[in-house]
């Protein structure tokens, strides 16, 4: 039976709690566009990819001890590829082709194809102000983001859309199938199957790293340890705990807050008009949660294991 609909602000503290750490990924999600702007080799984004998750997968795992059990391999195979290897792979080569805004742009159509799916796949129709608050999220990034001059390339626009599309399903599926192993160990594996399936296109494809300063190696340390290691951790635990809407709807805090830090850091101009995208950027991520708690079903939930 459907519950009253009420404000998020009204849910329990634990639900609050599980929230705030989930935003916390995106969020320094977010610093990445920073870093690889202005501090790390440019032209490396499958080196930097892979660097990025497997140092933190093997630590993980080295702290975890915990091996899969039978259809876990699989499983945390597929979610590799999903969620770690096709996305990163994807959103590095839609960066490099694209405008950064128009590749975060498209990147944000993730909560409007977790809603697809929830219908289609979960057969249950999800409530109006999920769609609304998808759709308010996208048209709040192409406020904030994009202007009158942009380029688009058909092969930058087709990668930002199927990391969208695999991060979508891989969300999707790590909620359905769930599993016995604890989130830090299932976080670990994925990090380090997606970082193998990563390193050798990035042997292959790209220049070897030059000699690097202090600056970018620190750099690269905060991208595996905060970027993979610490992010990737608060994602799957709120995945456990949280619809997969509730926790997609949260990765519009991503491009958002790299506007934020262009802003703070590199003087960049933000107008009226950007303002007025990241308000409803925020408002929109209100009302998925807002919808979640309303009602909404989680997709999956222990089907499946």
């Amino acid at each position: 039976m459907a519950h009253p609909p009420h404000s998020p602000f009204q849910s329990s503290p634990q639900l609050g709690r599980d929230t705030l750490l989930t935003a916390l990924a995106p969020l320094l999600w977010g610093t990445t566009y920073l870093l690889s702007s202005e501090i790390l080799p440019p032209e490396r984004p499958l080196t930097t990819a892979a660097l990025r998750v497997l140092p933190a997968g093997l630590l993980l795992l080295l702290y975890c001890r915990r091996w899969p059990q039978g259809r876990e391999w699989w499983r945390l195979g597929v979610l590799a590829v999903l969620n770690i290897a096709l996305f990163q792979s994807l959103l590095f080569v839609a960066a490099a082709r694209l405008p950064g805004g128009v590749a975060a742009v498209l990147g944000a159509v993730q909560p409007l194809l977790l809603l697809a799916l929830t219908r289609v796949l979960d057969a249950r129709r999800p409530p109006r102000l999920a769609w609304l608050g998808g759709c308010g999220g996208l048209a709040g990034l192409a406020i904030l983001l994009l202007g009158p001059a942009v380029a688009w390339d058909a092969g930058g626009v087709l990668a930002a859309l199927g990391g969208a599309a695999g991060m979508a399903l891989g969300t999707w599926l790590t909620r359905r199938w769930g599993g016995n192993l604890p989130v830090l160990a299932t976080t670990g594996w994925q990090l380090l199957l997606g970082g193998g399936l990563l390193l050798p296109l990035a042997l292959a494809s790209e220049a070897p790293l030059p000699a690097l300063s202090g600056t970018q190696v620190a750099a690269y340390a905060y991208l595996s340890l905060a970027g993979s290691l610490l992010a990737y951790s608060l994602w799957f635990r709120g995945l456990a705990r949280l619809s997969p809407l509730a926790v997609s709807g949260l990765g519009l805090l991503s491009p958002a807050s790299a506007s934020l830090l262009g802003w703070l850091v590199l003087g960049q101009a933000l107008g009226a008009i950007a303002w007025l995208g990241m308000a409803v950027v925020l408002a929109s991520i209100v009302l998925i949660q807002w919808a979640e708690r309303a009602g909404m079903p989680a997709a999956g939930g222990a089907e499946g294991r």
